[in-house]
């Protein structure tokens, strides 16, 4: 047999003080497909344990300075060893014995001596159940990793599916919700808004003088200042508000909640204007250039202008519309005498 094939077998400690018995046992054992380990003390046995993992230990009761009782004992007190079974035997095989084996952490009791047929039997069959133990061990570890490289799996795909569902519902160059998403929160927006009958605002908003910066020092810095402008709408609003970029140099901003009037909304509003009007330092071919650009801002309330979401959105940019009429860098509210649904 190869070390090997050996290193793979089941292993059984023989643990008497009686050479001759160990050699009996062994003889009696010789074919059984185990390895077999040996152990002359209570002391010895107890050090095997630490190095092995048996399949079944074989223990002798009557030994000097410490029994098979007291073995067994301390061997039920270890994780590494309290599984393990433990078969008895002594010449002693009354009744008081098998009892105190039982309660000592033994499964089974021989007696001497020792019956071939009765030990083999014994044996083969807790050798059997180790095997099974081992298949149902190696089996529960694949069914694990399967399990965790399901897990992975699953992971991966939710995040494929959650990457491209960003890239189909957000802008590009500045990663604010499209106009797809847009139309999306703005429904949920007014659901929310009827359920409970509350108020909300819809900006419409155009950069005024976007285009001379484009021309001038090109798309690339054009691009940035779209980012940088996303950037501070972000900053003006809460989280649970909606940014969107519409196109171009279009945006639109969903202030829910804490928008419960037109006076309210119309003062963020002014505020979004003049904090859009601030320079940007931007890097050009020249060097960082400090670029001015304004915004022309439309507001509609929900539901005091339109109760929909295409009327809504109509009302906010014929505001929009307005502001820049009236001469840009403005922000106006809508008009509250012609509802955008009857035009």
């Amino acid at each position: 047999m190869t070390a090997a094939m050996q290193a793979m077998l089941p292993k059984i400690l023989i643990v008497d003080d009686n050479s001759a018995n160990r050699l009996s046992l062994r003889r009696l054992l010789a074919k059984t497909q185990a390895d077999l380990i040996e152990a002359d003390s209570g002391n010895a046995a107890l050090a095997a344990c630490l190095d092995h993992q048996f399949a079944l230990i074989l223990l002798d009761v009557n030994m000097p300075d410490m029994d098979g009782f007291e073995v067994a004992s301390l061997l039920s007190d270890e994780e590494g060893s309290r599984d393990t079974p433990i078969i008895f035997i002594s010449a002693a095989y009354d009744d008081l014995s098998r009892l105190r084996g039982y309660g000592s952490g033994g499964v089974d009791y021989i007696a001497k001596p020792v019956n071939d047929v009765i030990l083999r039997s014994k044996v083969n069959v807790f050798l059997e159940l180790y095997r099974r133990k081992q298949e149902l061990e190696v089996a529960l570890e694949q069914l694990s990793d399967h399990t965790k490289a399901l897990e992975r799996e699953i992971e991966l795909r939710q995040r494929s599916e959650q990457q491209v569902w960003h890239r189909a519902s957000h802008d590009a160059l500045t990663d604010l919700p499209n106009r797809m998403l847009f139309m999306d929160r703005i429904a949920n927006a007014i659901e929310r808004g009827r359920r409970h009958q509350r108020s909300f605002a819809l900006c419409y908003i155009d950069i005024d003088g976007f285009k001379p910066v484009n021309d001038t020092y090109g798309h690339q810095v054009g691009d940035e200042l779209l980012r940088a402008i996303a950037q501070r709408l972000r900053k003006l609003v809460r989280p649970e508000d909606t940014v969107s970029r519409l196109g171009g140099d279009e945006f639109a901003v969903i202030l829910e909640e804490m928008i419960d009037t037109a006076t309210t909304a119309q003062r963020l509003g002014e505020d979004v204007c003049g904090e859009l009007r601030k320079p940007y330092l931007l890097k050009t071919t020249q060097g960082l250039i400090p670029i001015e650009i304004g915004a022309s801002l439309g507001i509609a309330m929900f539901p005091l202008h339109a109760e929909a979401s295409d009327p809504l959105i109509f009302a906010a940019d014929q505001a929009m519309y307005r502001a820049k009429r009236s001469g840009k860098n403005r922000c106006v509210m809508a008009d509250l005498h012609v509802r955008p649904e009857l035009l």
